[in-house]
């Protein structure tokens, strides 16, 4: 189904009114390719451990740097809250954020992002999350 695009009607409002959704398929012009790093990924933020896991995948697509989605249950919650920020990919479907907020008073305010629902094409990163790498110290090894 290259370069295939299918509109959905979101059942859900957004400020009083019904959103479509245009939903794009990965193919040869935009791949996005899901496979398992392989080693240990740590992410720290102001020196603190806020992750560290042996079962990340790393996402790559297109030509954007590939992320690292770490399991939300290898990450340490009690460092997270929740934001009320939402992004849509039409790759990978709404988005959903949290702030990091470490015991010595750093906060990264949506550093953190998570497709709860991911489209089937991404399925694999449902119950993942991912860091901006600019915003946290990601270790892969």
């Amino acid at each position: 189904m290259a370069g295939a695009l299918v509109t959905v009607v979101v059942a859900a409002y957004r400020n009083g009114a019904l959103m479509t959704r245009t939903i794009k398929i990965p193919d040869a012009t935009h791949p996005i390719t899901i496979r398992p790093t392989g080693s240990r990924v740590t992410v720290r933020v102001g020196g603190v451990t806020v992750a560290e896991t042996e079962r990340a995948l790393s996402l790559a697509e297109a030509s954007y740097p590939v992320v690292q989605y770490i399991p939300l249950e290898d990450v340490d919650k009690s460092l997270l809250d929740r934001t009320t920020a939402q992004t849509y990919c039409p790759y990978k479907g709404d988005a959903s954020y949290y702030t990091v907020k470490t015991p010595d008073g750093t906060t990264e305010t949506d550093l953190i992002w998570s497709y709860e629902h991911p489209y089937q094409s991404v399925a694999e990163i449902a119950g993942h999350v991912a860091f901006y790498p600019d915003r946290a110290e990601i270790t892969i090894g």
